[in-house]
């Protein structure tokens, strides 16, 4: 055996359960709607009513080009974690160069992407809500931010994803009715299929639309989280297990035993299919209800020729809307946008609190078994004497920043800006950087770290190269978009 060889079986657990079969593969596909919901928040309600109102159905393609890239990218985050029992950023840890680069690189600007994020979500919903019923949209704005933050801090996974599930349904129920009542037919959706540009493209409606479809940088790695937490593969087994994984979950891995390597990779084989489907189902999801708005950008506000900014989307639909279906339509198309950006508001929160707990056990690793506390574990060492809880616990340190950076920080946002959604720039600069950083670094980890016979095939290893690099094209673009070097 090789040295590469030995490292990449390194990186395979030696515990693997049996795969679910049949039916059973229902009960696991939780995790796709939980991220369905994380995925369909901004781009959904701020930017696909915008782009359709100025190009109606001419940019379809991509639409369909960036859910294919985004379904290969979410499966390759969770490859790693069901062939090793470790998120990737312990898997981007493990990179050459100093010490947790990678990682740090990541953690630091999405603190700040985090706490905007959610302002800007929560700030779309109280315009919403506002607009249709008596009351302050800046308090509707941070009832919904607290209401969040009280569920994701004191839930456990099975009872977010349980939720998320209703939310889900309920959102495609929703949009799907809202966007035949107005839906135009096959006819018009042709132009939208072919590789067709506008001629006078506004780079400053298009690019935050391609950002944003489905999801932004972070939420690409969450996937892997949930799949993970649920239990695919025999869930997280690194130095700070996952103590929400669910019982049942628990309990198989606890009953499983260690077998020869070719079973292993046979049933870890098995739980990568279900995972694939869990992603399908997920990025399906969310492009029905991307799509659905996108009908009803197209069919409502670009005959009236309406382009609206930032939280006015939700008001301007919710209005004309009316006017076609009645007062019963306004409320049906409010409910679906209440329950698409609280439900995003929800899952990200859980997904950006699991993100940092796993990254602050991946930095303070090393100065916690060598007993050298830098700043970062000083202050959760501090915490630790002062609160009744264990703040080095993956469970505390991950309720830690739900409270503190997506859910008191986003408070103060929203009381210092009277329009939050103008902030949101910074998330998207944020994302456009990291995006292509976390798709290549990725396949490079999976293609370099992995045993051969689970590594990334050909088909998926050349989709996930052109992902990258169609991200960081688009990076590029929206850098320059933003810094006024490009005008359209």
């Amino acid at each position: 055996m090789t040295g590469k060889q030995q490292e990449q079986d390194a990186h395979f657990r030696d515990r693997v359960p049996d795969p679910p079969q049949g039916r059973q593969r229902i009960k696991w596909y939780g995790p796709g709607l939980l991220w369905m919901l994380s995925a369909v928040g901004t781009g959904s309600i701020l930017f696909t009513p915008r782009v359709a109102s100025a190009y109606e159905y001419q940019l379809l393609w991509i639409l369909l080009m960036v859910v294919l890239f985004m379904w290969v990218m979410i499966r390759e985050m969770a490859r790693y974690s069901i062939v090793t029992g470790h998120s990737m950023l312990e898997g981007m840890h493990t990179l050459s160069g100093p010490r947790n680069w990678a990682v740090w690189v990541i953690f630091v600007p999405q603190l700040l992407a985090a706490a905007i994020g959610i302002a800007g979500l929560a700030a779309v919903v109280g315009s919403a809500l506002g607009e249709t019923m008596p009351g302050n949209n800046t308090l509707y704005a941070m009832a919904m931010v607290v209401a969040s933050t009280l569920f994701t801090a004191t839930g456990r996974y099975s009872m977010i994803e349980t939720f998320s599930r209703v939310m889900a349904l309920a959102l495609m129920v929703m949009a799907i009715v809202t966007a035949v009542i107005v839906f135009p037919g096959l006819a018009p959706l042709a132009e939208g299929l072919t590789f067709n540009w506008p001629e006078s493209p506004d780079l400053y409606v298009i690019l935050p639309w391609v950002g944003t479809i489905l999801a932004g940088s972070m939420g690409i790695v969450w996937f892997g989280y949930w799949t993970a937490t649920r239990g695919f593969g025999g869930g997280l087994q690194s130095r700070e297990p996952d103590d929400e994984q669910p019982d049942d979950s628990r309990r198989e891995m606890n009953r499983t035993g260690p077998k020869p390597q070719e079973t292993r990779v046979a049933h870890a084989r098995g739980w990568i299919r279900t995972m694939t489907v869990t992603a399908a189902l997920g990025v399906v999801g969310g492009l029905v209800v991307i799509f659905s708005f996108l009908v009803l950008g197209a069919e409502l506000l670009a005959p009236e020729g309406i382009m609206p900014e930032g939280p006015e989307v939700a008001v301007d639909l919710t209005r004309i809307f009316s006017e076609v279906w009645g007062e019963v339509g306004r409320y049906v198309l409010l409910a679906a946008i209440v329950i698409a950006l609280g439900g995003s508001i929800l899952a990200n929160q859980d997904g950006w609190g699991r993100s940092f707990a796993d990254m602050t056990l991946i930095v303070t690793r090393a100065r916690r078994e060598a007993a050298e506390p830098g700043p970062l574990l000083k202050g959760l060492t501090s915490l630790d004497r002062r609160l009744p809880w264990d703040m080095l616990e993956r469970r505390w340190l991950k309720r830690l920043y739900i409270v503190g950076v997506t859910g008191i920080v986003p408070l103060l946002i929203l009381l210092a800006f009277s329009n939050p959604v103008q902030v949101m720039s910074v998330s998207g600069i944020i994302a456009a950087a990291h995006t292509p950083f976390i798709a290549l670094a990725a396949l490079y980890v999976n293609r370099t770290r992995l045993p051969t016979a689970l590594r990334p095939g050909l088909t998926a290893t050349v989709t996930m190269t052109l992902a990258g690099l169609f991200y960081l094209g688009f990076a590029v673009l929206y850098l320059l978009n933003m810094a006024g070097v490009l005008n359209g």
